[in-house]
């Protein structure tokens, strides 16, 4: 079983900033989210072998409070750079009004929104893609093969280059999927690590929602 979770709200998510590299912290809202995500996943029973996570504060926090809501705080936990945010390069610190007027509304869509078009100084989904699927596929997926539940606490970006492979997306339907703060996301894999269920434990999110989740 393999559980993806995107950090609850940060204080930079708040402020609709260009988050990516950059290290702000959960905002008391982010603190709730994750501690519901805590309770989701204990009412439904889970419970996990090892954990994943990045290199950013806002991840590492959203787990630890998980594990203990869940009661499950000794869990041998990996944190990695491979599964940090996308880059925004020179976007990283601004708001989208004040990219817009720096490069134009049409140029900041296109990196919000394009699969392999990065913003200056920063990645594309490719390039997230590139580094966060080898870890997956030497570390996380040897894990998940020998049985283990495996909790994985990363960002919209990396997590959504994960999902991409996992569910055979092309790089325009996974820019189009919404992933909410704090939802857990449950896949059950078979023995070649296609999924054979998935199961949202809090409603997905609608395009027309505020797009924090590519910040």
């Amino acid at each position: 079983m393999l559980v993806l979770v995107r950090h609850g709200e940060s204080e930079w998510n708040r402020r609709n900033l260009f988050t990516g590299w950059c290290n702000p912290d959960l905002t008391e809202k982010g603190l709730i989210e994750a501690l519901v995500a805590g309770r989701l996943l204990r009412a439904e029973g889970l419970k996990f072998d090892v954990c994943y996570t990045s290199r950013l504060r806002r991840a590492q926090r959203t787990l630890d409070l998980i594990l203990s809501e869940m009661g499950e705080t000794d869990l041998p936990i990996h944190f990695e750079e491979a599964l940090n945010e996308r880059h925004y390069g020179d976007l990283c610190g601004l708001n989208k009004d004040e990219a817009k007027e720096r490069w134009g509304e049409e140029q900041v869509r296109i990196w919000r929104r394009s699969y392999d078009i990065p913003p200056p100084g920063g990645e594309s989904l490719k390039d997230t893609e590139d580094r966060v699927m080898p870890y997956y596929q030497d570390h996380v997926w040897p894990d998940l093969k020998s049985g283990k539940s495996v909790l994985l606490v990363a960002h919209g970006n990396s997590l959504r280059a994960l999902i991409m492979n996992l569910e055979n997306l092309s790089g325009e339907e996974i820019l189009r999927r919404e992933l909410a703060t704090a939802a857990p996301i449950v896949y059950r894999l078979g023995a070649d690590g296609v999924p054979l269920e998935r199961k949202d434990l809090l409603p997905t999110r609608s395009m027309d929602a505020h797009p924090e989740d590519i910040l």
